[in-house]
């Protein structure tokens, strides 16, 4: 068995292996789409291609419903049109096998052998989670590939580079932004306190001043010129060609949205009961629930302890930047007012970063992660009976809901607890 292992796991024999199971998962996609009534593709994977038929007539994406993504994804879908319906899904597949290459760039960096990093490379690579995702025509390893390469080039000292892709991560989906702080808080300058101390300056106004004053740092200048440049570059570009349409679709529609179809979010049930239902709102006399604002403040509220959690992570672990922005997006997912399963590999991408530093032994981890399945299982069943059955689950489904969370809460906790810091990285150097 051992060498069985070792034999798949071989950088070569990984990567290969890992990109033919891939495209032979398209092709038979394509077959089950032609063949079956159950479809194999994603249907985000028709928007996307409607939205680019729509460019390709010098018409606007959004003239696809439910098209609420930046109009770069359906620039780079056109070749759909005029080539092969399955130009996006190889892309997507290239992007999903080039972001297990760049988990092992950044493994080897943190000073990992080779062989190691394969083995711990193969648990994205090897994952069906991720293989059925970027195979079935969704988007989400294209994500993961500019996160992963923010990443390399922050352990890299390629500052410009992770500024790029960065603004580029930002502009395709609006979660990384809330990386900006850690970032920040580990490219400000750190003399300035320690000199502070030094000579006794313990006032809070000069300390206050001296941290103000950290974040002027040539580098974080840099970082948030680049990035800023490409992403506003990028937005102004597509507001001009597409106006306010393109700025509520892509980005302020995902800040207001209350979606109240079941998902894994802690939210999704009452957000579901206060919606904007007429005949429910007719019976409630509070005039907040008559027209449905209450719904839209639950929505926003939900941001909170999102807001709350995240800042006190940054603050505590923005020396180690995988291992934070890991905690970030796990946060992110697990608080967040919808939840769906492709949304775990938004950190999912990122735990290989995280593993190597981890004290848990194989039989903690292994429980963690039969935990982890276990939490989504429970949520299944009545989700089964609501879908299949047409049973009304929804309280089962939103008692199951938080019952993953607190799951997933306990495994963060674990990871945490039982995590080994990273030695403190060199300054960046600007070339």
């Amino acid at each position: 068995m051992e060498t069985v292992v070792s034999k798949v796991t071989e950088k070569h024999v990984l990567f290969t292996a890992s990109f033919v199971i891939r495209l032979a998962l398209v092709a038979y996609g394509d077959y089950q789409d032609r063949t079956m009534v159950v479809k194999y593709t994603d249907v985000d994977y028709h928007v996307f291609t409607d939205a680019a038929r729509f460019i390709t007539k010098g018409e606007s994406p959004y003239n696809r419903s439910t098209y609420r993504y930046t109009p770069l994804l359906a620039w780079l879908l056109t070749p759909n049109i005029y080539f092969n319906l399955m130009f996006g899904k190889i892309l997507f597949v290239l992007c999903d096998v080039l972001s297990g290459l760049i988990i092992y760039r950044i493994l080897c960096l943190q000073g990992l052998d080779p062989k190691s990093a394969c083995r711990i490379c193969s648990l994205w690579l090897l994952n069906p989670l991720p293989m059925g995702v970027s195979s079935r025509g969704n988007a989400e390893s294209v994500l993961a590939a500019l996160v992963l390469g923010t990443i390399f080039c922050m352990e890299g000292q390629r500052l410009i580079w992770a500024a790029i892709l960065y603004g580029l991560s930002v502009h395709m989906k609006i979660y990384p932004i809330t990386y900006a702080l850690p970032i920040a808080l580990a490219l400000r300058t750190t003399e300035t306190t320690e000199e502070e101390r030094k000579e006794g300056w313990g006032r809070r106004w000069r300390r206050l001043f001296g941290f103000v004053g950290s974040f002027l740092s040539r580098e974080l200048l840099l970082f948030a010129g680049v990035a800023g440049g490409v992403f506003c570059g990028l937005t102004t570009l597509f507001y001009l060609m597409y106006d306010w349409e393109f700025l509520h679709e892509t980005y302020l529609y995902h800040l207001t949205r209350r979606d109240i179809r079941h998902n894994f979010s802690p939210y999704f049930y009452m957000l579901y009961l206060t919606a904007d239902n007429t005949d429910l709102h007719s019976r409630c006399a509070c005039p907040v629930c008559a027209d449905g604002r209450w719904s839209l403040w639950l929505g926003l509220a939900a941001f909170v302890p999102q807001l709350v959690l995240l800042l006190l992570v940054s603050w505590a672990y923005h020396r180690d930047l995988a291992l934070c922005c890991f905690l970030h997006t796990a946060i992110f997912v697990s608080f967040n007012k919808v939840c769906t399963s492709q949304y775990f590999l938004w950190y999912l991408c990122l735990l290989p970063l995280v593993i190597p530093r981890l004290s848990l032994s194989p039989r903690q981890g292994v429980g963690l992660l039969a935990l982890w399945f276990a939490g989504q299982g429970v949520w299944l069943v009545p989700a089964y009976f609501l879908e299949f059955e047409g049973y009304n689950t929804f309280l089962w489904l939103w008692l199951a809901g938080l019952l993953f969370l607190v799951i997933n809460c306990f495994i963060l906790v674990q990871i945490i607890a039982h995590y080994k810091p990273a030695q403190p990285t060199q300054r960046f150097k600007v070339e």
